[in-house]
């Protein structure tokens, strides 16, 4: 048997750490690996599931004093081979000490300069503005006095808002008319700084893309479709997929690799570290970029089932593995593959003709 890996995730009380886990462990065959958790909530889920976590940890906030002495302290202790950093504000963090030149251990950090230009959407639009990649969209700082004739002269509606920071789909919603903005504004009293772009009615799509030392490794394509408790959401967004597709679709690929070469350009940073580029179509079926995280998101695993196990390739490239093809892959799936998630319950993939109609009955 191969020589167990000791691997540590973190943020396991977010469905992302766990779906990684899932997919190294239950999907995997590269070698076994002893999990680790940490988060900084002692209610987190993921700390107590025994069954896939060998030992947990509750850690200081990456932004707290004393965060790299207690990480320091437990890569030591439990022998850590590889850290996988999932929380983008622990990405950041991360992205900094790698910057200084002192990872505490081996992990796959995008560089700070892409993490800087990335996390925030405004700045991300911003650079993609002339590519013709992105929405027509301008920044709304909700203080501004003639937020109406601003708002109105720059965008027709309806008009897709949200945070211009944060993810999962933090105050998206779509605008109608003005007094829709003023609610939605008053509602969200916590966001300061919204980004209002022309809306956009096509398929929601992500594409995965894995980028290693310089070098575009893999990639692989899916369809957003609806989301887990979608009616607590007004937009019906939650970031969090219950029905999606696996999907091979070059234009997607070919999109989301044009965005990312010029944000490697314009940043300056070296090709590397794993990201998940969102994008939307309109009408014609052109999509545009909306959002590029540095790090995987929650269907992962689902994306593992299908024969794309982007978490192990990640461990397999930190762990230099020999028999790693590292000449570029864009996965491509079966047709038809869908996958099927909720709360506590682990996803399925299927395919989409063996769905059940209105008319399926017993």
């Amino acid at each position: 048997m191969s020589t167990k890996l000791n691997i540590l995730i973190t943020g396991v009380g977010g469905p992302t750490p766990r779906s990684f886990a899932r997919a190294i462990k239950e999907s995997g065959n590269y070698k076994s690996y002893r999990l680790i958790a940490t988060d900084i909530h002692p209610h987190a889920i993921g700390l107590y599931q025994k069954a896939l976590f060998d030992k947990s940890y509750i850690t200081p906030k990456s932004s707290e004093a004393d965060y790299w002495s207690v990480m320091e302290s437990i890569i030591l202790e439990e022998k850590i081979d590889i850290a996988i950093i999932l929380p983008e504000q622990e990405v950041l963090a991360w992205s900094i000490r790698q910057d200084e030149g002192s990872l505490p251990c081996q992990a796959l950090i995008p560089p700070k300069a892409a993490v800087d230009k990335m996390l925030d959407k405004g700045v991300l639009t911003e650079a993609l503005s002339s590519s013709g990649l992105v929405p027509a969209s301008v920044l709304i700082d909700v203080n501004y006095k003639h937020l109406k004739e601003y708002t109105e002269s720059s965008l027709k509606y309806p008009y897709w808002i949200r945070s211009a920071t944060g993810s999962s789909g933090l105050g998206s919603y779509k605008i109608e008319n003005f007094d829709d903005l003023l609610r939605w504004v008053s509602i969200n009293k916590g966001i300061n700084n919204f980004i209002a772009s022309e809306y956009l009615p096509g398929r929601n799509l992500a594409c995965k893309m894995l980028y290693y030392n310089g070098k575009l490794v893999r990639a692989a394509c899916g369809e957003r479709v609806k989301y887990i408790m979608a009616k607590v959401s007004p937009s019906g967004i939650t970031g969090n997929t219950s029905f999606g597709r696996l999907i091979n679709d070059k234009n997607v690929f070919e999109t989301a690799k044009k965005a990312m070469d010029i944000m490697f350009e314009v940043t300056g940073a070296k090709k590397h570290g794993f990201y998940t580029v969102d994008m939307k179509e309109d009408d014609k079926g052109v999509p545009f970029i909306t959002e590029i995280n540095v790090r995987h998101v929650a269907f992962t695993q689902c994306f593992a089932l299908g024969g794309a196990n982007l978490c192990e390739d990640t461990i397999r490239l930190l762990d230099e593995d020999p028999t790693f093809e590292t000449n570029f892959v864009q996965y491509t799936f079966e047709e038809g593959l869908i996958f099927l998630r909720d709360v506590d319950e682990r996803p399925i993939l299927m395919k989409e003709e063996d769905l059940m109609n209105s008319d399926s009955h017993v």
